[in-house]
């Protein structure tokens, strides 16, 4: 009868009246492949957890047919399902057990495969179906994270400027709306390059792509970390600084930013010689000045530092825009932009 049981109940156990294990199932006894059962007592190896009413096995007896709950004692604390009836040997019982919920655990935990379980318990079924829907979790999971970094990649690109690595138009307007949306304090830097269209026609393209990379090189080196840098047209950059108010510290950024970019920068043998006219505005929440004219009112200021000589800084004020319908146009400006 053993070797029936074994075939068709591979997790059964045999006890004795005495409670002792006569025989133990190949699967049951691979749980525990160096400490034996045979001749243990069944609930010295199993805790009884319900029906908690049944403590010994003269009451597992009693209640032969009753579900039960049981958990091995040792580690790892497997917990089974079972149930008694009376075996057909005088003196015995049968106890069948199944791992129930718990069995996708234990196939990991005691290396159990096909062999394991009768050949018509549908438990290995739902096994091929839990590795088959993990399978494709996991294959969906990997599918989101390559159309997240596709997305994130996609919008990194839209909002890049391919030649310096700058933010670009897009990305500063969003930047500004959203900055004007918090109601917070901040400043922006209009920057035109001088004489940069002259290294474009003595020196070639080449030169001038060379000179925009070392223009956003500095101009990052000379801000802060959560300040924005873009490059929004050939030679036109702006810059925003969030919560700037103080003049000072701002003017001592844009003095650091026009210092280095007059310096000579060579290329090649030769020399690549800008400079920078910077225009400044500041956002103040609740002016009722919206991000357009913000920039308007920097872009008065850059002309007024054109036309003071160029690369200096001016900060906007209202008496700048009255100025500014009076003068003509400094000489060369059409000339420092690119073609």
């Amino acid at each position: 009868m053993s070797g029936a049981l074994d075939v068709l109940c591979p997790m059964h156990v045999i006890v004795s009246d005495e409670g002792h294990v006569v025989h133990a199932g190949p699967t049951l006894q691979k749980l525990r492949p160096t400490h034996p059962m045979v001749g243990r007592p069944f609930l010295e190896i199993f805790d009884l957890k319900r029906p908690r009413a049944i403590s010994t096995i003269d009451k597992m007896r009693a209640a032969a047919g009753t579900k039960l709950h049981l958990q091995l004692r040792d580690a790892p604390h497997t917990e089974v399902k079972g149930i008694l009836v009376p075996s057909p040997v005088p003196g015995e019982s049968i106890i069948n057990l199944s791992f129930g919920i718990s069995v996708v655990d234990a196939v990991t935990d005691y290396a159990l495969t096909s062999v394991d379980f009768a050949a018509t318990d549908l438990t290995i079924e739902m096994l091929y179906l839990v590795e088959a829907k993990s399978a494709a979790m996991e294959a969906s999971r990997k599918l989101n994270l390559r159309l997240q970094g596709a997305k994130i990649a996609a919008e990194e690109q839209a909002f890049t400027d391919t030649l310096t690595g700058l933010k670009n138009r897009r990305a500063m307007d969003h930047v500004l709306d959203r900055h004007a949306a918090w109601g917070t304090q901040f400043g922006v830097m209009q920057i035109d390059l001088d004489w940069f269209k002259a290294v474009n026609d003595t020196l070639g393209h080449a030169a001038g792509d060379f000179v925009l990379q070392t223009v956003a090189r500095v101009m990052v080196e000379e801000t802060r970390d959560n300040d924005t840098v873009a490059r929004v047209g050939g030679d036109e950059f702006v810059i925003l600084l969030p919560h700037a108010h103080d003049q000072t510290a701002l003017r001592n950024i844009g003095d650091r930013i026009i210092k280095r970019l007059s310096r000579p920068m060579p290329f090649q043998g030769e020399v690549c010689q800008i400079s920078a006219s910077i225009g400044i505005a500041i956002y103040e929440p609740g002016a009722g000045v919206s991000v357009s004219e913000l920039l308007d009112n920097a872009d008065v200021a850059l002309y007024a530092s054109k036309h003071d000589g160029r690369g200096r800084q001016t900060f906007y004020t209202p008496e700048l825009r009255a100025s500014a319908q009076n003068l003509a146009p400094p000489t060369g400006r059409a000339e420092s932009k690119t073609a």
